[in-house]
């Protein structure tokens, strides 16, 4: 007879924390961007809590690869690029995550508890538009190749006086070293035009933005695979002005004039809504990826 009570030989295994499923460079890199929206400017405001502000992501060569705006609070829509990836830049394939070495940040902290509802949110939404434009043409000058990944040019607004920004790094010295080594950049980059071409020719009525990303991107391949090759040869690295960004998509600071009805893919869909949220309006996980409260 088997006594009562008699503990399991075989007993059921517990289940895993979130936090515990990706991989140790995915955890080690979600710390690190945690630690980044968590750090505190002068005043004790975290720099990342801003309800609104600019924000900039460079790669791993320190090149600026994208400029976005946010009204929703940095630390959200930084969250919602870099980790769950419910944002149509990254669904798309626009943006790639894994590409981003720095980020930087411009809060806007005299819009705070600025609404929908307030009198001055038009006002407000003019200053963020025009802070963005800057931001944006910083980045196409201190760009090698005159040119960012941005879908959408930012309308066009008269320069402004930035406030403080903050930028650091999110990868440390391991993660770095891993994904930034050329092959895997060069493979990795090459999958991405794959997709995003592969998202043009499924949709076919896609932006001319998209279009003109997919170019950026595939310029931002053949430097980067030259300048592999000449690693290899032991040669002087390339000129980045041997290529001719601007004769190959146009003016990269301004849109061309557009017709009607030609937005970005989702936005056209309905599915986000402008500020890269769900059109029902839920958020439910920007925190869970993560592991922590933006919002604290």
């Amino acid at each position: 007879m088997s006594s009562k009570g008699a503990a399991s030989i075989n007993p059921a295994p517990s289940r895993p924390r979130k936090s515990e499923l990706p991989a140790d460079d995915v955890r080690r890199f979600r710390s690190r961007l945690r630690k980044f929206v968590e750090a505190k400017d002068a005043a004790g405001r975290k720099w990342a809590g801003a309800q609104w502000g600019v924000y900039a992501f460079y790669d791993y060569d320190g090149e600026p690869i994208y400029v976005g705006q946010t009204n929703e609070r940095l630390s959200v829509r930084i969250g919602r690029h870099l980790t769950n990836q419910r944002t149509d830049v990254v669904a798309m394939r626009i943006l790639d995550p894994f590409e981003v070495a720095e980020v930087q940040v411009w809060p806007l902290w005299d819009l705070e508890g600025v609404g929908r509802g307030h009198p001055g949110f038009a006002a407000a939404r003019a200053r963020l538009d025009a802070c963005e434009h800057t931001a944006y043409a910083q980045a196409i000058e201190g760009s090698r190749f005159g040119a960012i990944l941005n879908e959408k040019i930012p309308p066009r607004a008269e320069p402004v006086e930035l406030p403080p920004s903050l930028r650091r790094p999110i990868l440390d010295s391991e993660v770095r070293k891993e994904r930034g080594h050329p092959d895997i950049r060069i493979a990795r980059r090459a999958e991405n035009i794959s997709r995003l071409a592969a998202v043009a020719r499924e949709r076919g009525e896609v932006s001319e933005g998209l279009r003109r990303v997919l170019v950026i991107q595939a310029v931002r391949l053949a430097y980067l695979s030259a300048e592999r090759l000449a690693h290899v040869e032991g040669l002087p690295m390339p000129d980045p002005a041997a290529i001719a960004v601007r004769q190959l998509v146009g003016s990269t600071l301004h849109e061309p004039t557009s017709r009607p009805g030609e937005d970005a893919l989702f936005e056209e869909d309905g599915l986000f809504d402008e500020d890269g949220g769900f059109e029902d309006g839920s958020d439910a996980g920007d925190a869970l990826y993560l592991d922590w409260d933006p919002r604290d």
